[in-house]
């Protein structure tokens, strides 16, 4: 983990002069109490992290990209997509905070008929961004999962055809069928997995089937009932595990 990484829009090269955008100029300046000739770490939109020089200019705030770190960018043997029916209160900016932690590469909210929340806004959409950017950097992550813009079930289905694996944890699911002897065996091959987390409410008989009919796999994930919240952070906790 790194408190000195940020990240820098665009694709760049070694020798740059960057600005650095007000929020981290902010965090730079008057909370780390950094200034020029302080060094940070950068990380462009290409994942390559950089070694950089501050420059402070009255309000303004640079970076010379002195020297590449590091050019591979997060290489995980596997993408992990997550979509999360919309939680109620703030627990979605748990989900966000922990997944962006994890390493999941895309979160997609959507609605879907037991949700309780059923139009997130657009200023709770920005606030996801910005806990997901803050958790990369916290984290050491290279690039920023993306948060989508929210779906309706049906369109969230439609997608699944993008990945190699579509997981459907859901609570009916036979507990008896362990996970530890299935999932491996659907693992094998793939590359890009989604899964699909169901809200509060959980999964109704039929949008289980609509997800069967899209080729997505029903799982359990055990015998207790985890909360909304819980369930996507355990699921990509195991799948990390069994493709590290």
């Amino acid at each position: 983990m790194s408190a000195k990484r940020f990240f820098i829009e665009g694709v760049h090269v070694r020798g740059e002069r960057v600005d650095l955008d007000a929020a981290d100029a902010h965090k730079i300046v008057d909370v780390l109490r950094l200034g020029s000739g302080d060094v940070i770490e950068a990380v462009d939109s290409a994942g390559v992290l950089f070694r950089a020089t501050l420059f402070v200019s009255g309000k303004r705030l640079e970076a010379s990209l002195d020297d590449v770190i590091d050019a591979r960018g997060d290489d995980d043997a596997l993408e992990i997509d997550v979509a999360q029916g919309l939680p109620k209160g703030q627990k979605m900016d748990f989900v966000v905070e922990k997944l962006t932690e994890l390493g999941v590469r895309r979160i997609i909210p959507f609605e879907s008929e037991r949700a309780v929340v059923r139009d997130a806004g657009s200023a709770k959409l920005e606030r996801w961004r910005r806990l997901a950017q803050s958790a990369a950097q916290q984290s050491g992550r290279r690039t920023i999962p993306e948060i989508a813009d929210p779906l309706a079930f049906d369109a969230l289905l439609e997608q699944a055809g993008a990945y190699d694996l579509v997981l459907f944890p859901w609570e009916i699911a036979d507990a008896q069928v362990a996970l530890r002897a299935t999932l491996p065996g659907l693992l094998t091959g793939a590359r890009r997995v989604l899964a699909i987390v169901g809200p509060e409410g959980g999964f109704s008989h039929g949008e289980a089937a609509q997800a069967q009919q899209a080729g997505a796999k029903v799982i359990s994930l055990g015998r207790r009932v985890l909360r909304t919240e819980t369930a996507g952070i355990v699921l990509v906790s195991i799948l990390q595990y069994l493709s590290a």
